[in-house]
């Protein structure tokens, strides 16, 4: 059985647990988030990073690296284009999405105004999140707006692991407060990806883990069907940041 540790809430998470159920592999979950891992957490994830995956003896961290695991490992459904040339443009997009968009989606927006606050019991830099909306989030989705599709995914009719990365950042900056309405085409975009069922089950856990005390997270988890690890990497001190 593949365990994964992360939580719905990280988008790096996220893109891992889409891929899963997309697949259709089974596995189990250990939902945390590694500001609040216990000192063990460090044996899977020296960064103390989200997602890990445990396949067997395999242990793999950083989500781009598990997406292409689990499509080498697990071909059918597959999570790449056919192409080389759209493989390299996906890998491209996945990469933008995982530093650029995140570094402004995940770390400027969610973080400052959900994390901060809730998790460290800090005031939100509201300088730094005016920048990132005004100046900095729109430079990065101009560019991303050529690269949308104006109908279906990047490549066809099913979404592959790019398609997931950019809709996984961006709804973080929804949590947040903020939309993509300002660009149409990347905003039809990111709703079509919603509308997966994997997304749309991610979308309902990330529901359960913000609304549920800490203590009832696991159970409330396995109330909406997932197989839940017995044991748990979760701690209950709150760490300087690490990564989502």
């Amino acid at each position: 059985m593949i365990r994964v540790v992360g939580t719905h809430v990280s988008p790096f998470a996220r893109k891992v647990l889409v891929a899963l159920r997309m697949k259709g592999i089974d596995f189990e979950l250990d939902p945390i988030v590694p500001f609040l891992a216990s000192d063990a957490f460090d044996a899977v994830s020296p960064l103390r990073r989200i997602p890990v995956l445990i396949d067997g003896e395999l242990v793999l961290n950083d989500s781009t690296v598990i997406c292409e695991y689990l499509d080498e490992a697990y071909p059918h459904v597959p999570l790449m284009p056919g192409t080389p040339a759209e493989r390299a443009r996906a890998r491209w997009i996945e990469e933008y999405a995982d530093t650029r968009l995140a570094d402004l989606m995940v770390w400027r927006l969610f973080f400052e105004r959900r994390v901060r606050p809730a998790v460290f019991k800090e005031p939100t830099d509201e300088a730094l999140v005016e920048r990132t909306v005004a100046v900095d989030l729109p430079d990065a989705m101009d560019w991303l707006e050529h690269q949308a599709p104006a109908a279906g995914f990047l490549f066809g009719d099913r979404p592959c692991t790019a398609d997931i990365a950019v809709a996984s950042v961006a709804r973080n900056a929804l949590l947040a407060g903020w939309t993509p309405d300002r660009w149409p085409r990347t905003a039809g975009w990111i709703a079509r990806v919603g509308e997966v069922p994997a997304f749309a089950e991610s979308v309902a856990a990330e529901q359960v883990m913000l609304s549920t005390r800490f203590p009832d997270q696991r159970a409330a988890l396995e109330a909406l069907g997932f197989r839940i690890s017995e044991d748990t990497l979760a701690g209950r001190t709150p760490r300087p940041r690490a990564a989502a």
